[in-house]
């Protein structure tokens, strides 16, 4: 995981393989576990899963994000497992201080959201993280079939600069530095990301009964 401080510019890097990384070795263990979803789930949101499930697994990430794209494996594994019980939400954390096309390509999902193509965008530019120029984004736009004019004029509008820039807010209220972040049940899950770590944490929710979120809608 690689932990940046978005404000200063600090890249805080942590050496090591990828599996350590996601299995834990760089956790963000000097913030208090306990720590609450800063923002309540809304309409706004970008969610799959039914409203009423059981764990709501909220992820902040930031699309030039390797390990993001990394968590991507473990988060359709689990959505493949617990298709009624689970209900998946992403907030965009852009760190833009390390990755400075991680806002652009933001804003490249909302506007493909714009036209309800949020969640194809989504994985499309996962996929094709290692170019995310301006050029890149409207082909995407273009092979996804979306409205070009339309693409480009939404993505440099105030309401999608606005909406990125709520849900980067809300992750700095919550006092973490890097992604991806986890919420499970509204709770920070600052341990391992890997499958097996991640199904472990929502089995303990489904098997304790709790409620899928506190206060979202």
């Amino acid at each position: 995981m690689r932990i940046a401080d978005v404000r200063g510019g600090k890249d805080q890097t942590v050496r090591g393989n990828d599996q350590d990384r996601m299995t834990g070795a760089t956790s963000q263990q000097r913030i208090p576990i306990d720590a609450r979803l800063s923002a309540s789930i809304t309409s706004d949101d970008h969610v799959q899963g039914p409203i009423d499930a059981a764990v709501t697994l909220v992820q902040y990430g930031d699309y030039e994000c390797p390990y993001t794209r990394m968590s991507r494996h473990s988060v359709h594994q689990l959505q493949r497992e617990y298709p009624d019980r689970l209900r998946f939400v992403f907030r965009h954390f852009p760190l833009e201080a390390i990755h400075p096309h991680a806002r652009s390509a933001a804003t490249a999902a909302e506007a493909a959201g714009a036209q309800t193509d949020f969640w194809r965008m989504h994985e499309h530019l996962f996929e094709h993280q290692k170019a995310l120029a301006e050029s890149d984004l409207h082909r995407y736009a273009l092979e996804l079939r979306l409205d070009g004019e339309r693409f480009e004029h939404d993505r440099r509008s105030s309401r999608v600069r606005e909406r990125v820039e709520r849900d980067l807010a809300s992750g700095e209220a919550g006092g973490f530095l890097g992604t991806p972040t986890f919420y499970v049940n509204g709770t920070r899950y600052d341990r391992a990301y890997d499958l097996e770590s991640l199904r472990s944490a929502i089995v303990g929710h489904l098997r304790s009964g709790s409620e899928h979120q506190d206060d979202s809608a």
